[in-house]
């Protein structure tokens, strides 16, 4: 299961190096012939056969030259079809809506494009090389025939032998490499599992519980690895007693035949000689075990490499749009449970919308459809009247701008990671960006904008705050924040969301809000239960539903109180 259009990618790499692996195995099949030809013209001959000393010369040089650079160039172009796996891969993730890459934990994800893309990248150069794996044995076999046919046949007597023994190999090793990779998924799974949920873990006080779930797999994969090397250790074993016997059978029958006078001396060592070579088929095993691994890798990268690309059409939005987002009709389905249903509203441009529910409720299933980060299953989402699914990507990414409650910030300096995106980032755009996000604690960072983030000792409100600055940055017609400040004090929050009212006219915000503040200062709320709209309207309005002021009463709420004020949160 090794896609042939991997080879493709880097063709003339790959034909290079099965050409230069056949290249040597040839010198390596005639060198015997000319060694028997040079050992006949020393022993009977009256002087010293100088040609056919400096053909075994050339044929060794050769062997060893072709060797080196099927070494090199294999190497190379293992390294380049690796880091392309992983880039069409990527893509492939990158490009292709949420609901697909669910079943695929990040952890596992990670494993599959850090360890199992090497793997899948060395098929192609690995059959290169089994080709002159083959070509060896193959020629050794011929070249016995040419010698002496009772020496082949006595070599062809142990054969099926040697056969069964790869056949076993190869079926028992595909097993464990598949069973091994696939533990290293679990581990990596939980690993990154635990390092997601640290400060939860560490408030817990479950730390020596997720240390003991984390390594449980190490037993398994201890076992599958122990297994591989088993099967490694009882081939090799095997071969070790087989090839011997092969080879002095082989030689036997030749020094019989010498006696005879059915054989010279030069046809012995040439006998000998291609004796080595024939049961060098052996030699297989370790083509046969990577390909194998090569095998259990693609068999993991394959569902990666075939995920869909989300759909898009050429529509364009219109140059001086308002902003209008409208929602009409959305679902949105996962494992057979409803996490939106029916939603319908729409969003004036330019104006703010808050989205309030308790937990679970689906408000940030309803950010991540309203910005097109999933598609809804059934229904439509529509800016300034184009639905969402028709305008390109990139083009869309430019006009809709997300902040979240734990973002990530891609780059390598505290610039970088506000700037991360934007098309033609300027410093005066990110230091504005920054400063309308509250973010001027960069300033007092070591070397300011221009810090590694490695070295920026930042708070999880400071990242919240770089993340916004980012969105800032990116402003288009469409703001998402989706629990952007929930890591904010009472007084930085205000400030940030009054930077947000002064894009009144401009921009179109849809904010995921837990905390009454920020639902009293949107022009209208959202208001969500079980993943349906219960009811759309001011704040004000709402507030007199009991049910409504409940939901602020939560956890997640910052108090009662219509105004807005904090409360007990």
């Amino acid at each position: 299961m090794i896609p042939r259009t991997w080879g493709r990618r880097r063709p003339v790499a790959v034909i290079g190096t099965g050409l230069c692996s056949a290249g040597a195995a040839v010198a390596a099949v005639a060198l015997p012939a000319a060694l028997g030809g040079a050992v006949n013209g020393v022993v009977s001959g009256p002087g010293v056969p100088w040609a056919l000393l400096w053909l075994c010369a050339a044929l060794t040089a050769a062997e060893v030259l072709l060797d080196c650079a099927a070494t090199v160039v294999g190497g190379t172009t293992t390294a380049g079809l690796a880091a392309r796996l992983r880039t069409d891969a990527l893509d492939r993730v990158l490009g292709t809506g949420l609901r697909n890459t669910e079943p695929v934990p990040p952890g596992d994800l990670t494993t599959r494009l850090t360890a199992n893309a090497p793997d899948a990248a060395a098929a192609p150069v690995t059959a290169a090389g089994a080709v002159a794996a083959v070509l060896l044995p193959v020629g050794g076999l011929a070249g016995l025939f040419l010698v002496d046919v009772w020496t082949a046949l006595a070599l062809l007597a142990g054969f099926p032998a040697l056969l069964l023994l790869l056949r076993t190999f190869a079926r028992q090793t595909s097993g464990a490499s598949a069973d091994y990779q696939a533990e290293q998924a679990v581990l990596a799974a939980r690993l990154t599992e635990a390092l997601e949920g640290a400060a939860t873990i560490r408030a817990a006080r479950t730390g020596a519980r997720e240390y003991a779930r984390i390594l449980e797999p190490l037993t398994a994969l201890g076992g599958h690895g122990r297994r591989t090397w088993e099967v490694y250790g009882r081939a090799s074993a095997r071969s070790a007693v087989l090839l011997p016997l092969l080879t002095v059978l082989v030689v036997a029958v030749a020094g019989l035949r010498l006696w005879a006078g059915a054989l010279d001396v030069g046809g012995l060592v040439a006998a000998s000689r291609y004796a080595v070579l024939a049961v060098g088929i052996g030699s297989l095993t370790g083509a046969l075990g990577s390909l194998q691994r090569s095998r259990a890798a693609a068999r993991r990268l394959e569902p990666l490499l075939d995920l869909p690309p989300v759909p898009h059409r050429s529509l364009e939005l219109p140059p001086d749009g308002p902003g209008t987002l409208e929602l009409r009709g959305v679902d949105v389905v996962r494992d057979g449970r409803y996490l939106l249903r029916d939603v319908a509203f729409t969003v004036p441009g330019g104006t703010s919308v808050a989205v309030v529910g308790r937990s679970g409720s689906g408000k940030s299933v309803l950010a991540a459809v309203a910005g097109r980060l999933t598609d809804p299953d059934a229904g439509s989402v529509t800016l300034d009247g184009v639905p969402l699914d028709g305008v390109d990507p990139v083009r869309l990414r430019h006009t809709v701008s997300f902040a979240f409650a734990r973002p990530v910030l891609p780059g390598t300096t505290v610039e970088e990671a506000i700037s991360f995106g934007v098309p033609r980032p300027s410093p005066g755009r990110v230091r504005a960006a920054a400063e309308a996000a509250s973010a001027g604690f960069v300033a007092l960072l070591p070397r300011g904008y221009a810090t590694p983030q490695a070295k920026a000792p930042l708070s999880g409100g400071e990242y919240q705050r770089l993340g916004l600055a980012r969105a800032f940055a990116h402003r288009g017609r469409l703001m998402i924040l989706d629990d952007a400040t929930s890591g904010l004090d009472t007084v930085t929050e205000r400030r940030v969301h009054r930077e947000l009212d002064g894009f009144a006219g401009e921009t179109t915000r849809l904010v995921v809000a837990h905390r009454l503040s920020v639902a009293a200062g949107a022009d209208q709320v959202v208001w969500l239960e079980d993943g349906e709209v219960r009811a759309v309207g001011p704040h004000g309005g709402l507030w007199a539903d009991p049910d409504y002021r409940a939901v602020f009463r939560s956890p997640e709420g910052d108090g009662p109180g219509p105004s807005g004020g904090r409360g007990t949160a």
